[in-house]
């Protein structure tokens, strides 16, 4: 008789060892399975995650703080030295724009479809918000 696969796992003496060895087998492969597929979420919402760091609050907080810093000159220097803030902070909200721009789609490599329209969308409209502000500030600074 040739030994073959089939003869040698019916042999009588491997009847309690085989089952045991596939059984862990079988689960160390689905333990294997689990880290990959949680793997994946991770690096899938990790990509999410840059998207929301970068795209949404990097812009918000941009003009979170030439917001702080335009109110500050705004009430203690005046309007005129609010509104020559603002000019300047065009520049600089332009050149953080160029920053964020460079850091997500070349040096992070995220899509630039879904990417630049995140980062120019929040950016308007936290920029609208920041105009409406200053301008209520100086508003009152006339009132003074």
């Amino acid at each position: 008789m040739v030994l073959g696969a089939f003869s040698v796992t019916q042999h009588s003496s491997l009847n309690m060892f085989l089952p045991f060895l596939f059984k862990n087998l079988v689960l160390s492969n689905n333990v294997v399975n689990i880290w990959i597929v949680n793997d994946h979420i991770f690096i899938k919402n990790r990509i999410i995650m840059k998207y929301f760091l970068l795209g949404v609050l990097a812009p918000i907080m941009l003009n979170l703080i030439h917001l702080g810093v335009g109110l500050f000159v705004t009430k203690n220097q005046g309007n005129t030295y609010g509104v020559g803030f603002s000019a300047i902070g065009f520049i600089s909200k332009t050149a953080g724009m160029v920053f964020l721009t460079w850091l997500g789609v070349s040096y992070l490599g995220l899509d630039f479809k879904i990417y630049i329209p995140l980062l120019t969308f929040f950016w308007f409209i936290s920029h609208i918000f920041e105009a409406f502000i200053l301008n209520n500030a100086m508003k009152k600074n006339i009132d003074k």
